[in-house]
């Protein structure tokens, strides 16, 4: 891209938006060049930022405020024919790290989102 007085100008990506374009090209089936095309991004560039997610650079920030995670949904009927267990009210949560969190229901929001993202990065 040239300006008029002829120099490049660089373009600045949010991290919002960066974890955006990372997390589409990680989609099953998805090609990096055509996800950079999409967003208008050069593909090395993807690949930087991929690296970077990889190795937790590229995380959201407590402050970020909330993110989505993948969830999976087993069998309702199943689970509704087994009586309450006596963890009743806890959730567990799998990392793609391999993390396992059991965790109480009545967890702070935020402190939780704090130790998931801790955990990403590792």
């Amino acid at each position: 891209m040239d300006t008029m007085g002829g120099k490049r100008r660089r373009r600045t990506w949010s991290e919002a938006l960066k974890r955006e374009i990372v997390a589409a090209s990680f989609e099953p089936g998805a090609s990096a060049s055509v996800v950079a095309r999409r967003y208008d991004v050069n593909t090395n560039q993807l690949f930087i930022w991929r690296r970077q997610y990889g190795d937790g650079l590229l995380v959201p920030t407590c402050e970020d405020g909330p993110a989505l995670l993948p969830v999976t949904i087993t069998d309702v009927r199943s689970a509704e024919k087994r009586s309450a267990p006596a963890d009743a009210g806890r959730i567990e949560i799998e990392l793609p790290n391999g993390y396992r969190l059991r965790v109480e229901a009545t967890v702070d929001g935020k402190a939780l989102r704090c130790v998931l993202d801790v955990l990403e990065r590792r």
